[in-house]
């Protein structure tokens, strides 16, 4: 099954949206062992359109289009779909009766362009969106199934998940058994991480891929095929023996995902006192459902003054040793744990720039703490030549592998090859 995805739109094509709905869709599939083989990104012009709809129905097998159901002028997706075919649009009665009880529902009244909504391809299988107002439809043209959705991210997420890839199940048989592993890593650059997996030969049918956002570089281990998937175990094994602690979660996409997993409902607490990360440590877990039932605080003590009276951080280690130092992130780290009693308590301080350097403390100078009830973990990082972001980004990805470290009764404190730490 040849797979493949148009995009519509003139604010996509331009740059002026990001194309979220892309990303998303074909790392959906890829979990389900379906690659995404092309995309083509296309304005809204009809001529345009209709030009893609007939050359890419002559190559794949199945297309999604996303965007161009709307009821304005330039939502043009359905009229270039019945150009492509040579038939005419049509009223579905079924999706204009549905139209008509949502906005009688909704106490509103529903304006004469909604009505081009319902209007479809001559012979287009109607696909239900249940949660707004442009139905999706499929048709069949030349060897391709296309299968239209709505642009509007939850519209779409919803039909995907729930009506193209059962439609696809239906329709397709796999020419060949697949299975995907992705392995999170972290504090190594991709052509490090390159270099060193060459050392291991794959067996056919299994293929390595690296996606980089950073702080994280994701390996995707794709195996195709009953031997190679029997495989997968043992290079799997490989690669996690060959990258050591740089290995630090398994089909997630960021650490914060897999500190949650490990701390809902597991009957522990965390309290977390932030400076240079900003809150990022805290906003990252909240991101997920479940989180109250281990987070007990998260603190933003920005400022000395807010580190002595919050946190009770001693003002004569302050004038000691300074805001970023193993000493001050400590008593940090104890102090956000000591307020309510909780498990842990996590903490950050740093220089994340670009300007506060010193030369003893350069510009990506951070500290990390983390207080447990047997005692404290610390360590200071030389995160150099680093923007504001990724400084911030790599300390809250740091403290979080510190504290998914000591959940699991490893070692807490690892080296990371792409950054060094001081003595402490």
């Amino acid at each position: 099954m040849k797979l493949e995805m148009i995009c519509t739109g003139e604010e996509v094509l331009a740059g002026q949206i990001v194309d979220t709905n892309a990303a998303w869709f074909a790392n959906t599939l890829m979990n389900k062992g379906i690659e995404c083989q092309r995309r083509v990104t296309v304005g809204d012009r009809l001529e345009d359109l209709v030009a893609v709809f007939k050359e890419r129905s002559l190559e794949a097998d199945i297309i999604l289009v996303n965007g161009g159901l709307g009821p304005t002028s330039d939502d043009l997706s359905s009229e270039a779909m019945a150009l492509a075919m040579g038939v005419a649009l049509v009223e579905n009665i079924e999706w204009r009766t549905k139209l008509e009880d949502w906005f009688a529902r909704n106490g509103r009244v529903m304006a004469e362009s909604n009505l081009k909504q319902a209007l479809l391809p001559e012979s287009a299988l109607m696909i239900d969106n249940p949660v707004g107002t442009a139905c999706g439809f499929a048709v069949k043209l030349n060897r391709a199934w296309l299968f239209f959705t709505p642009g509007v991210p939850f519209e779409f997420k919803r039909m995907v998940t729930e009506q193209f890839i059962p439609f696809i199940e239906d329709r397709f048989v796999a020419s060949t058994s697949v299975a995907l592993k992705k392995l999170l890593t972290l504090g190594n650059g991709e052509s490090a991480l390159a270099d060193i997996l060459e050392a291991i030969p794959l067996p056919d049918g299994i293929t390595l891929g690296y996606r980089s956002y950073m702080p994280y570089i994701e390996i995707k281990l794709f195996a195709r095929g009953a031997r190679a998937i029997t495989s997968l175990p043992r290079i799997e094994s490989e690669i996690k023996t060959l990258l050591g602690n740089a290995v630090v979660a398994e089909n997630v996409t960021t650490l914060d995902q897999e500190i949650h997993n490990k701390l809902v409902n597991s009957g522990l607490s965390l309290s977390v006192a932030e400076s240079c990360t900003g809150g990022m440590i805290t906003s990252g877990l909240i991101a997920f459902s479940g989180s109250s039932s281990y987070l007990h605080h998260g603190l933003v003590t920005y400022s000395n003054e807010a580190k002595v009276k919050i946190l009770g951080v001693n003002p004569q280690t302050l004038d000691d040793y300074g805001a970023v130092s193993i000493a001050t992130v400590e008593e940090m780290a104890k102090g956000a744990r000591n307020i309510l009693g909780s498990d842990y308590g996590l903490a950050t301080s740093g220089i994340a720039g670009p300007e506060g350097g010193t030369p003893d403390k350069p510009v990506g100078t951070v500290a990390i703490a983390l207080a447990t009830k047997n005692g404290v973990h610390s360590q200071m990082l030389k995160l150099p030549s680093r923007s504001r972001a990724l400084v911030r980004s790599l300390t809250t990805a740091v403290a979080y592998d510190m504290l998914r470290r000591e959940l699991l009764d490893e070692a807490v404190i690892v080296d990371y090859s792409s950054f060094s730490r001081f003595s402490k």
